[in-house]
């Protein structure tokens, strides 16, 4: 099954998130971290949810040692660009301006967001992106 065909369900977002965050583990890893986050998952759950990750393609496990260590094989870029792929055509017709002017006008950027932003216009006016 492709990445293509699926998008990650919450909960499995979650587990991606420990995986982008700290990087590859098993699954009492990511159980543990999860609990740090006030997460109260069980272990059986944690694992339901690395091995359907891991059919769906967006996970990889190594099997050589004791204990199966699973590793995030997408970017959580890749995830971002297609959510708000969708969002953009589901609320906004496929306008992204809209969107981000949506954002811009509700949420505050902090200086060095506003920088980027300043120089990612810039690049914009030039057609280097």
């Amino acid at each position: 099954m492709s990445q293509r065909e699926y998008e990650p369900a919450a909960a499995e977002l979650e587990v991606l998130k420990v995986l982008w965050d700290h990087g590859a583990n098993n699954v009492r890893g990511v159980m543990d971290l999860l609990h740090n986050q006030g997460r109260a998952v069980a272990y059986t759950t944690v694992q339901t949810m690395l091995n359907r990750l891991e059919q769906k393609g967006f996970v990889k496990s190594d099997r050589s040692g004791t204990a199966f260590v699973y590793q995030a094989c997408i970017t959580r870029e890749r995830i971002s660009r297609s959510r708000l792929q969708k969002l953009v055509d589901q609320l906004y017709d496929g306008a992204a301006g809209a969107l981000a002017l949506e954002l811009l006008r509700t949420q505050r950027l902090n200086s060095q967001e506003i920088d980027q932003l300043h120089e990612l216009i810039e690049r914009l006016d030039q057609g280097k992106d």
